[in-house]
């Protein structure tokens, strides 16, 4: 069980992926994903350790919640730029295949 430091420690990153999705910051936003990785990986890790009390538990939901909101946002902001990326690169194989098919000039 994720401890409340490292929920906060989780919310640290997500709160600064979220500044960073805003300002379309995207490698930085790729950097702190990957801290949060091993962070998670780390949690992951320590699933077994002792139980928590009614009152750390509640902490620890409200700041998964938290954590939850703040990537939902991330997500609304990252999603027009992946769907921006992935038009380009699809018109850039698209554009290859008809030159490669017709033998049309290089521009």
């Amino acid at each position: 069980m994720p401890t409340l430091h490292d929920i906060d420690a989780l919310l640290a990153r997500y709160q600064a992926m979220a500044d960073a999705a805003r300002a379309n910051d995207w490698d930085t936003l790729a950097a702190l994903e990957r801290e949060a990785a091993e962070l998670r990986a780390a949690c992951i890790a320590r699933a077994g350790s002792a139980a928590a009390d009614a009152q750390e538990r509640a902490a620890l939901a409200e700041g998964m919640q938290r954590i939850l909101a703040l990537d939902a946002e991330i997500r609304s902001h990252a999603e027009p730029f992946l769907t921006a990326v992935r038009k380009l690169l699809s018109d850039g194989v698209r554009d290859r295949a008809v030159r490669a098919a017709y033998g049309a000039l290089e521009p």
